[in-house]
């Protein structure tokens, strides 16, 4: 197509692309420019988060080391029997509700001895250890055993003995 021979309904035609195209141009150009100011919002939003998680880290931290700061609480043979209404040896995991030789076998594989240890663990974690003894092991409901072995570690024995009655073997 040679421009000398163009009739004015091609001009009229190319010069109406050239406008739309123009247009096109400008909303795109504009809604991107848009963007640039949502992504700079968020690149500020997001270092306020991480500002706001390193904070939390140091809180953990010192949270931790506090804790790590108290002494163990000793364990009291003759309390634990006039509380609990029966002998019990020190971190015996199976005078937590729903544990018994086989399951305190399953924590001892995972390195969890004391009432410590199991007050420590995640319902999750316990879970894990139940799993790890295979399907026989489905039945039983971990989610109370790191709130009582807490209260045991704590030698809160009239509580634990209380709640233990009070509760359909060891659910929440």
């Amino acid at each position: 197509m040679d421009i000398s021979t163009m009739s004015t309904a091609q001009w009229i035609l190319l010069l109406l692309v050239g406008v739309v195209c123009l247009i096109i141009g400008y909303f795109w150009g504009k809604r991107s420019g848009d963007a640039g100011a949502a992504l700079e919002a968020e690149k500020s939003r997001s270092a306020g988060l991480q500002s706001e998680l390193e904070q939390c880290k140091v809180r953990l931290s010192e949270a931790r080391q506090a804790a790590e700061a108290v002494s163990n609480i000793p364990f009291d043979p003759k309390a634990a029997k006039a509380g609990f209404g029966k002998s019990v040896k020190e971190n015996d995991l199976k005078i937590v509700e729903g544990i018994g030789p086989k399951i305190e076998g399953l924590f001892h594989n995972f390195d969890i001895h004391t009432w410590k240890a199991l007050s420590d663990t995640s319902v999750a974690r316990c879970q894990e250890v139940l799993d790890s003894g295979g399907d026989r092991f489905k039945v039983h409901d971990p989610s109370s055993w790191p709130m009582q072995a807490r209260m045991a570690y704590e030698g809160k024995w009239k509580e634990l003995a209380r709640w233990q009655d009070e509760h359909d073997h060891g659910k929440l």
